[in-house]
C-alpha cells in the first residue's frame, strides 16, 4: 500500500540517452506516447496499465542514475538520463518522482513539464500533506491547504503543485515491522492507497486531458497507526511481530475521502481498504 495520492492535472504548456535523441532527431513521436519522470513503483506499474491500453505506445522513462535502466528496458520502458539532450515533447507525461532526491523539486517539476507537447496531459503526483488538517479529522478535496510558509515540507509540494496548475507494496507497516518499536503515536490517522490503484487512478485522469485540477486518491478507509499495525497481526502473513508506538505527543493526522473524485472520473480502486489487502475484511 502507498501513501494517499495527490494528483494534478494541467494545461500549462539498448533504449537510452542515445534512442532518445535519435527519436527526438527523427520527430516520430506517437499520439498515445508516454513519459514518465521518476519510473520508480508507481511509475511502472503506469507503464504497465498504460500499455494494456495503448498497446502501439512508446514508453520512455527519466531517471536521475543508469542504475536501473537495463531493469526499464527489460520492461519496456526506454530509459534516459536527466538532462538528456533532446527537444523532444510528449502528448502524455507523468511526473512522478520524490522530493527527496532533488535540491530543487519545484523546478525539477517545471523543466519536466517543458517535455509536454499540451495535447493529452501533463500529471504530476503529489502528495496529501498540503491539507491544512491534522486533527484526525475529514478531510476531502474541497478541504483549505496550509498556507506557505508555515511548513518546508509543504511549501515544497505547494510550490510544484502551482506551477503545474498554472501551466501519485512498500507501506509504513512494513517499515514498522522491522523497526518493532516506534516512537510515535497510535491513534494519528493515516490514508493509504494501494501502488496498484494510484496507477490505474493516474491513468485515467491522464486519459482525460484535463485542464486545471486537482484529485484525491485514497481508499476512503482511514485508519490509525495502531489499526494498521493490528490488521497486520490479525492476517498472519509476517513472521515478525510487532511491539508497539510509545509516541505521546507528536501531530495527528486526518482522514481523507475522494467519493468527489471517483464520481467525476467513474473510477473506483481494485483495493477499497487496507482490510481487503491484507484479506481479513470482515
Amino acid at each position: 500500500m502507498a501513501a494517499s495520492l495527490q494528483a494534478s492535472a494541467s494545461s500549462t504548456i539498448g533504449a537510452r540517452n542515445e534512442a532518445v535523441e535519435a527519436m527526438a532527431s527523427s520527430g516520430i513521436v506517437g499520439a498515445n506516447d508516454l513519459l514518465i519522470v521518476g519510473p520508480g513503483v508507481l511509475g511502472r506499474l503506469v507503464a504497465e496499465k498504460w500499455r494494456e491500453e495503448h498497446p502501439g505506445s512508446q514508453i520512455f522513462g527519466e531517471t536521475v542514475t543508469t542504475d536501473h535502466h537495463d531493469e526499464l528496458i527489460t520492461m519496456g520502458i526506454k530509459p534516459f538520463l536527466k538532462g538528456a539532450k533532446t527537444d523532444q515533447k510528449f502528448p502524455y507525461v507523468i511526473f512522478c518522482a520524490p522530493p527527496s532526491k532533488t535540491p530543487d523539486y519545484p523546478g525539477d517539476v517545471r523543466m519536466a513539464s517543458l517535455s509536454w507537447n499540451g495535447e493529452g496531459s501533463f500529471l504530476f503526483t503529489s502528495s496529501s500533506a498540503p491539507y491544512d488538517c491534522n486533527d484526525n479529522g475529514p478531510c476531502d478535496e474541497d478541504t483549505p491547504i496550509v498556507p506557505i510558509g508555515r511548513s518546508p515540507r509543504t511549501d515544497v509540494l505547494l510550490k510544484a503543485e502551482k506551477l503545474v496548475l498554472d501551466f501519485g507494496d512498500r507501506g509504513a507497516h512494513f517499515y514498522w515491522l522491522n523497526k518493532g518499536t516506534v516512537d510515535a503515536r497510535p491513534d494519528h490517522i493515516l490514508n493509504l492507497i494501494h501502488y496498484e490503484d494510484a496507477a490505474s487512478l493516474s491513468v485515467t485522469i491522464l486519459k482525460k486531458k484535463l485542464r486545471g485540477r486537482i484529485f484525491l486518491g485514497c481508499d476512503n478507509h482511514p485508519l490509525s497507526r495502531q489499526e494498521i499495525m493490528d490488521l497486520v497481526d490479525k492476517s498472519g502473513k509476517f513472521n515478525k511481530k510487532f511491539e508497539g508506538f510509545t509516541g505521546t505527543s507528536d501531530p495527528l493526522g486526518k482522514k481523507l475521502n475522494n467519493t468527489k473524485t471517483r464520481k467525476e472520473l467513474g473510477w473506483e480502486p481494485k483495493y477499497p481498504s487496507f482490510a481487503h489487502f491484507l484479506g481479513v475484511a470482515e
